[in-house]
This record gives C-alpha cells, structure tokens and sequence, in this order.
C-alpha cells in the first residue's frame, strides 16, 4: 500500500540548502519533492556543464536528505512519469499521496515565483511559501532603504550593510579608515608570475550527461563528465572555500580584475555556484574570509579582505535588490535601442580579437568567467557594437554556471549593456583597446593593432569605443562622468573623427568577420 504524507514540499534546483529550518527534524508526514524538467532545460539554451552541475548537485542534495531520515522523491528528466512541469507533476503527486498542504521555498526568479504564486492561488488545498533563509536581506529591503531617495547607488547600500550585520566595522567606523579600496585592486599580472592552481574536483556525472543527451536537450559548451571539476555536494563547496581563504584570498584584491591567456581563474574563488545553488550561504562564506584575515593579517591585507566582501555582501544583495524592485519591466528595457544581432562567433570563439576568442573560448571549455572578463571583454563589446540586449541577455544565462536570471540580468542588461539608463551604473562601462592591455596580456598576440584607431589592422575596440560614445552623444554627453570623454573626441580634427568612424561603420557591417 503507497505511503500517505500530510505535506508536500517542493525543493527547486537552486534551493539546496542543507541548513534550511525545514530539515532540524525528521516529519514523516512531509514528502520533499526534487524534480528535473524540461520547462527548465529548455527557456535558455544552457551550457552543459551548468545543466550536469545542476542536475549532479540536486540528486547529491536529495541523497543527503534520505540519508537525514527524510522522506523524498527525486523526479529524473526521463522518468515516464514526469510531465516535465512543477504544476502538472504536483498535481499528479498531491492525489497520489493524498496531500493536505503544499509548501514551496520562495524562487529567486521572477517568472518561477510567478508560476507558483498562480499555482497555490488555484489548489483546492492549504498553500504556503516560506522563506529560503539564504540572504543577508529580504527581497524588498534595497527598496525600503531608497525609499524617497534621489538615486539608486550601491555604496550607499553596501555600507547600510555593513553597519547592520557589523562586518568589517570597529563601532561606527570602517576597518582600516575606509568603506572602499578598489583603487588598489586593479593590477595586471607582472610577467612570470603564477597563481595557485585552481582546486579541481575529479567528479564522474556520466550517468547525469547520458540524461541529458538521451533527452535531447539542447545545450553549449564542453563537458568532460567523468573528469566534471566543479563542486557538486555541500562538503566540496566547503572544500573550495577553505582552499580560497588559504590561498587565493592573499592576493583576490589586487589582481581580481587582472585577464591572462594562461589563466582562467586566477586568485577568484569560483564560489558562485556553490552559493547560487545554496550549497554555501554568503554569511558562512564572509566568516570564513573574516576569520582567515584575523588569523593571518600579515599575509591577507585589508584591500584583498574588503574586495571580496563588497562583493557579496554589496554587489551580490544589491543585485538580488535591484531585480525584485524593479521586474518585470527590467527585462524589457533597452534605453539605446540596440537592435543588432549577436555575431555567431559568441557561440564558438571563432574571432581574430584575441581577448574575446580568449574570454569565449575560456567560457566554452570552462562555463566561467570572472566579472571583468564578462563586464569589459563580452559584454563592452557587445555594448560598443550596439546588440540587442535580449541577445546578450539569452547569451549570459546560458553560458555561464552560475547564471540565474535575478542575478545574470542585472549584471548584463544593467551595468554590462546599461540597457536601463543609468539605475545600476551612473555611466556605460565601456573600454577602448588601452584598458584591455592594461589589465591582460591579451593583445600581445592578437591580429589586430591596440595603438591604432584607423588603419585596416587597428583594434575594433578603439574605434567602436569613439562611435558609440558619438552615436550616444544625445543620451550621454551631459553625464558628468564623461566630461572627459567628450571633451577629447571634441579636441579631434574633424577628418580624425571621421576616420574613426568610418573604420568603426566598416567594423560594424563586418562584425560577424571580426
């Protein structure tokens, strides 16, 4: 005879926290329900690498559970009775077991919180959504405290944060006399120099590849599954942070923004999945940072400390903020109008600009990226070249592991293609072909010339960089952040500016030969 549960309680594919309330104390009334499905395959085109990690890390999260005493169910993609979507499988689940409550922790995607809002509104049952006790904040606390203010601005928020929860204060005061040290983390890495070796993991997911390619999922991207070096479970996401405090922290700050073609990694920690999923919570993860830094002061400064921090505890809520107080309408915006499509080499690395062949291809092999890779190599590009941002948008989300569209989208449609006019940026960060040398080694070997603006050979960058802020002078030349700009492209001759712009219009009906 089947079992019979009181609760039903639905577990999403990013909600694998192993500290949540709901699992203090065994309930056989309750049945945790984990589902693969193919509405969540199949709305983006995913690398393989991020499905098989989701895929591995939710049967991981649904073992431990059985393992805890908890009852579960565990729905595979090609499981006969899965009709590949929330509403219909818990239909199907809550009369087979005789259901008297539905609970769902709340999705930190817009469309899913929507789903299931419409979904408990219409059960003949009791619903309920509970919180995923994940954040530093609750979804509309960034609103509240701009509430009446002026302008959006992140430091103004980042530090709130900071005296609320009393990370890094001494009283009132900041840690080492000031809120912010970016000025001092923007180096390149000196010739010779090699980082630690980025902590691999040696996992076998073929049976969750297999899966995958016996459903015919469409996805991007390179995979080998019986080497997959990513953490799938709680105790390897532990694993990698205690590996970046040890190592990689000492130095994160300074080169945090610096790309090289020998590598992928650097000094990042690479702990975006492990936190987007929930395998990690981002308070566990500043302990740890905190508690390194007390006891090794001399070998992590305050500047590698506090880059890493604003980071999450800023950028990370922030971001989440930004999304709940600003969607649905945040993923319609396109304050320039950029309509062009995005050049196919995006998709295979296929290009003669060796910084983006480098950054693509490097996304590809490893879906991963650091933020400066993604802001000022793809993304500027894309920004420059005018491409629609619905295209980057579906690009983003695809392509890199931990891409989840609260936290994907405000970083591209908003600071990377400032697509909304200015409420996450105060201006375009946009770059010619000097901040790409400056920060890599990626023109060194590149068919194209980072001096030059004009000449058939010169760097796309350099003039693409001139015609967009020219294209945009109406929208942009009174943002008090480009004066500079602005007055330099106004002190060119006038046949200068028309060179640049003619190499640049030449660039832009040629991108996909770029």
């Amino acid at each position: 005879m089947e079992k019979k549960y009181k609760v039903l309680r639905l577990l999403l594919g990013d909600q694998l926290n192993l500290q949540h309330s709901w699992f203090a104390h065994q309930d056989p009334s309750v049945l945790y329900v984990m589902m693969e499905i193919r509405t969540e395959t199949d709305y983006i085109w995913h690398h393989i690498q991020k499905v098989c990690a989701f895929f591995a890390a939710m049967e991981g999260f649904v073992e431990a559970l059985n393992k805890s005493g908890h009852d579960t169910l565990y729905l595979k993609i090609d499981d006969p009775s899965n009709k590949q979507r929330f509403a219909t499988n818990c239909d199907l689940l809550i009369k087979k077991y005789e259901i008297e409550r539905f609970e769902y922790q709340l999705p930190d995607e817009y469309r899913l919180d929507e789903e299931l809002k419409a979904y408990c509104s219409k059960l003949l049952i009791a619903g309920k959504a509970c919180d995923t006790e994940h954040f530093y904040t609750t979804r509309d606390e960034l609103g509240t405290f701009f509430s009446g203010k002026k302008a959006l601005l992140m430091e103004n928020f980042y530090r709130e944060m900071r005296k609320k929860h009393k990370v890094l204060m001494e009283g009132q005061e900041p840690v080492g006399g000031k809120w912010n040290f970016d000025e001092e983390n923007r180096k390149k890495l000196p010739k010779n120099h090699k980082p630690y070796a980025p902590l691999l993991f040696d996992n076998n997911i073929s049976s969750q590849y297999e899966r995958i390619r016996e459903a015919g999922i469409t996805t991007i991207g390179y995979i080998d599954p019986e080497k997959f070096y990513w953490p799938i479970n709680r105790h390897q996401a532990l694993e990698l942070l205690h590996y970046f405090t040890d190592y990689c922290l000492p130095l994160f700050g300074t080169f945090q923004d610096a790309m090289h073609t020998d590598e992928w990694s650097v000094y990042h920690s690479r702990l975006s999945f492990a936190m987007n999923t929930k395998m990690l919570s981002p308070k566990e993860v500043i302990t740890a940072a905190l508690l390194a830094w007390k006891q090794d002061k001399k070998s992590i400064s305050i500047n590698q400390l506090e880059g890493f921090i604003r980071q999450i505890l800023g950028w990370r809520e922030y971001m989440r903020g930004i999304y709940w107080l600003k969607m649905p309408e945040f993923e319609t915006l396109n304050y320039f109008d950029h309509q062009r499509k995005l050049p196919d080499w995006y998709w295979t690395g296929k290009t003669k600009m060796n910084c983006l062949k480098h950054s693509i291809g490097q996304s590809l092999e490893h879906a991963y990226a650091h933020h400066i890779q993604r802001l000022m190599i793809t993304g500027n590009f894309a920004l420059l070249a005018g491409i629609k941002p619905d295209d980057v948008d579906f690009w983003y989300l695809g392509i890199y592991i931990d891409a989840i569209q609260w936290v994907e989208i405000t970083n591209t449609r908003g600071m990377s293609q400032f697509a909304d006019g200015g409420i996450i940026g105060s201006k375009p960060y946009t770059g010619s072909a000097n901040y790409i040398h400056k920060q890599s080694n990626y023109c060194e070997k590149c068919h194209y010339d980072h001096t030059t603006k004009t000449e058939e050979n010169s760097c796309p960058f350099n003039s693409l960089y001139w015609d967009f802020h020219d294209r945009h002078r109406n929208k942009l030349s009174l943002n008090y952040r480009l004066t500079m700009v602005y007055r330099l492209w106004n002190k060119m001759a006038p046949h200068d500016r028309e060179a640049i712009l003619l190499r640049a219009n030449y660039y832009l009906k040629h991108l996909e030969e770029l």
